[in-house]
């Protein structure tokens, strides 16, 4: 086992949640903030949603934490329930015991609306959190419609926490839970880590861990980043075989090298890594290359721009020919009057003369 190796007092990367290693970045505190303003508005529905991996569980965990004492929290991990076995569930993590025959939808949601009034009398908010809500069917949506309609004193005493994966905001865009929709007070789309917090994540990992000195080269901590695209939870996988292989190589720091060979093991064909993790090295390429391409362009109009190219002869300014005399030619046409005749000769003598042009050739410089 590498802990030993390295000299670290606990596992560092564990892929199953462990408070004491939490670590909240820039985008996991905005998430929070986005809930507990949703559990403390007027409305009935917060949404919380993100790629697989992205700690979604992480943010649900801290805010649990940080709900008032006067809150009872009913926790669905597994939605995919029927309309009475989710009414059953809700009705068993409150405590509220029914009359020990078989009930129905109509019963179970009786006995729920007694329930929160009751709290809200009591001064008690209840809060429903369904994690996975992407795997509720039309169904139960409609039944979170019918809980969340239950008023006491005229006010809503039910909030639902809907978390789930991206394809949890696509259900919602339909029209057959618009309504559902509609009442949502606070959304929000947890992304991945970026750079920085990505390099602080497993930096704050190891340190938990009891890190003493670098084990992460720099170039190995870019290339988890890229290859986990900034995702938490693949992080933490290929940072604890990246750890296992060094300890087998001997070696007391982990390289770029090591996290490749992790990667192939744990993520499978390094072909298809790179090319789902450099996807944005990929992008910064494709802008890099644009530029590259105006640049030149640019440059080779100012050439062109300062030393133009004819065809053929080279061309001669107008400047350089020297012109002995200049004189308006009259065009002869027609027929020339008699008393004219006799000067005729002498005045194309003149016009031969006067027109005649030296052209004195330029020396094109490169």
């Amino acid at each position: 086992m590498y802990i030993n190796y390295f000299g670290l007092r606990k596992k560092p990367f564990s892929i199953t949640p462990d408070p004491r290693f939490l670590y909240m970045g820039e985008v996991h505190r905005e998430a929070l903030a986005h809930l507990l303003y949703g559990t403390s508005s007027s409305g009935c529905f917060i949404l919380l949603t993100g790629d697989l991996g992205t700690g979604k569980t992480t943010v649900c965990r801290c805010l649990l934490a940080q709900l008032p004492e006067n809150t009872d929290v009913v926790l669905i991990d597994n939605p995919r329930l029927t309309s009475v076995e989710l009414l059953q569930s809700i009705c068993s993590k409150l405590g509220i015991e029914g009359d020990g025959e078989e009930m129905s939808s109509p019963s179970y949601l009786e006995l729920i609306r007694e329930y929160l009034c009751d709290a809200r009398q009591e001064g008690r908010h209840v809060v429903l959190l369904i994690d996975e809500a992407q795997n509720l069917s039309l169904e139960l949506f409609e039944q979170l419609r019918l809980l969340t309609d239950i008023e006491c004193a005229d006010k809503k005493s039910l909030k639902v926490i809907l978390v789930g994966q991206p394809e949890l905001r696509q259900i919602l865009s339909q029209d057959d839970v618009s309504e559902i929709s509609q009442r949502i007070s606070s959304r929000y789309h947890l992304l991945p880590l970026d750079r920085e917090n990505c390099f602080s994540y497993i930096h704050h990992r190891l340190s938990m861990g009891g890190e003493q000195e670098e084990i992460f080269s720099k170039a190995a901590l870019s290339r988890v980043f890229e290859l986990s695209s900034g995702i938490p939870r693949l992080v933490n996988v290929l940072c604890d075989r990246a750890l296992q292989i060094t300890c087998q190589d001997e070696k007391y720091l982990v390289s770029a090298r090591h996290v490749d060979r992790a990667a192939t093991e744990v993520l499978g064909d390094s072909s298809e890594i790179n090319r789902g993790g450099g996807r944005r090295q990929l992008w910064l390429r494709l802008l890099l290359a644009v530029l590259l391409f105006l640049l030149g362009a640019g440059a080779l109009s100012y050439y062109l721009s300062r030393n133009p190219v004819s065809s053929g002869e080279p061309s001669v300014p107008v400047a350089a020919m020297d012109v002995e005399t200049v004189k308006g030619v009259e065009q002869l046409s027609g027929q020339v009057p008699d008393g004219d005749r006799q000067q005729q000769p002498q005045q194309e003598a003149v016009e031969r003369k006067t027109t005649r042009i030296r052209i004195v050739p330029l020396t094109v410089e490169e």
